[in-house]
């Protein structure tokens, strides 16, 4: 159980931080004898062959890619530097294949390294060099859906992914089995904690008493699924106030009552402020302001380079950034990122805690399995979408079931404040 302070500070009635760390020690004391009794040596366990074969893999293509890669901008800054090719450097589409190519290099040299170690059998390294490259896979993916929109493009990246987390997982066995005991731990504190933070009445607060939420998987989904509910709801009474009375659907998704723009919104003023939720409501103003202005604008942008949507456009208003924000939704932000962290979050967290113990884990995970499929068809839908706008042929048999089950005229209805300008997209 914990308490705490008018100054914030921490006091624990039951379990404390010592406990906690002595917990951590005997975790790995208990590592460190397995290990020995086991007679392990982590690098003369060898790596299975699979993982190996793939450690060649990725060495030849990295040793292939990198000099290519290089060859070709080196080339290419050539033909443009001598007038032979003609672009608009400013241009989306420019930007984003130069944006690329240099994740391409990177991804090169560092696709090299892992290789070697795995080859090489340095089975701790090569699971830190994992962590290295699953964001550089990541953002390939994001800029090569950007370029050319969802299809086989997107294969390697996911396959890379894939592969990334479960050697990310395997590779170093000290950490694998430390992983092991720590839930063994885990498994017989967690009914404890939750029992003794319900008599505290801190169940889901920061134990450490430094924020205001414990910034978990559990919390963070119901706060984006809540706030994706009820920022719709809002929108859609602002809308109406504003027109008359005119109803219209403003869902960011495919399926159900959900503006992900707004759960995004509400985690990422979450995690950011968290630690200020007992700072001045003024310094919270405007820090929400500014988070909230800089992640429009990004959403903004990367909906028009990836998929040619303008969703909304504030061009000749007041403070307005490329009409992708303005001084006054910047000041909405700010408002509602002060109710968010001094009103609502406290009444949310209240909300969220009536789930029960017993299916707190397992509704979350279905909850959020489907959360997953829902932007992952919406994101498939609306790149059909853009193809049929753009003229593209639709032959493939998902772009046929898309077009079938999801026509322009059923997307124009369904996501209404949403317009496509193929022209505007940043693809090749």
């Amino acid at each position: 159980m914990v308490e705490f302070k008018d100054d914030g500070t921490a006091t624990t009635l039951g379990k404390t931080r010592e406990n906690r760390d002595a917990e951590s020690a005997v975790v790995a004391d208990l590592v460190a004898v397995e290990l020995d009794d086991a007679g392990l040596n982590l690098n003369a366990k060898r790596l299975p062959i699979l993982a190996r074969i793939y450690g060649a893999v990725v060495l030849l293509d990295g040793l292939a890619t990198l000099p290519i890669m290089v060859i070709s901008i080196l080339y290419a800054v050539r033909e443009i530097l001598d007038g032979h090719v003609h672009v608009d450097a400013m241009s989306l589409t420019f930007i984003l294949s130069a944006v690329r190519a240099v994740v391409l290099v990177v991804s090169a040299v560092c696709l090299i390294v892992f290789g070697v170690m795995l080859l090489r059998n340095h089975r701790r390294y090569a699971a830190r060099w994992t962590y290295v490259l699953m964001p550089l896979t990541l953002a390939d993916g994001m800029l090569s859906l950007a370029l050319t929109g969802l299809g086989p493009n997107l294969l390697m990246p996911l396959v890379q992914m894939i592969i990334l987390i479960v050697i990310s997982v395997t590779a170093d066995p000290s950490l694998s089995e430390e992983r092991r005991l720590q839930r063994a731990l885990k498994r017989m504190d967690d009914r404890d904690d939750y029992e003794s933070a319900v008599a505290a009445g801190m169940l889901g607060r920061d134990q450490s008493g430094k924020g205001y939420i414990a910034l978990d998987f559990f919390n963070i989904f119901w706060l984006f699924t809540i706030a994706s509910v009820f920022g719709l709801i809002m929108e859609t009474i602002y809308h109406m106030a504003l027109y008359n009375g005119e109803l219209q659907d403003r869902a960011g998704l495919l399926w159900g009552p959900f503006s992900p723009i707004y759960g995004c919104g509400a985690v990422l003023v979450t995690v950011c402020l968290n630690r200020l939720w007992k700072a001045n409501p003024f310094l919270i103003f405007c820090a929400s302001a500014v988070i909230g202005g800089a992640f429009e604008y990004c959403t903004s942008w990367f909906m028009e380079a990836a998929f040619g949507i303008t969703a909304w456009d504030y061009t000749g208003r007041w403070l307005s950034i490329d009409g992708r924000t303005s001084g006054l939704f910047m000041f909405f932000w700010g408002l509602i990122g002060v109710a968010w962290v001094k009103w609502l979050l406290p009444r949310l967290l209240t909300l969220i805690n009536r789930i029960p113990w017993k299916v707190r884990y397992s509704l979350t995970a279905v909850c959020a399995v489907l959360m997953v499929i829902d932007i992952a068809f919406t994101l498939m839908a609306l790149d059909c979408w853009y193809g049929r706008m753009a003229g593209q042929p639709q032959d493939s048999p998902v772009a046929m079931w898309f077009s079938e089950r999801y026509s322009d005229a059923y997307m124009a209805n369904r996501f209404q404040t949403m317009h496509i300008d193929p022209s505007k997209a940043g693809r090749m």
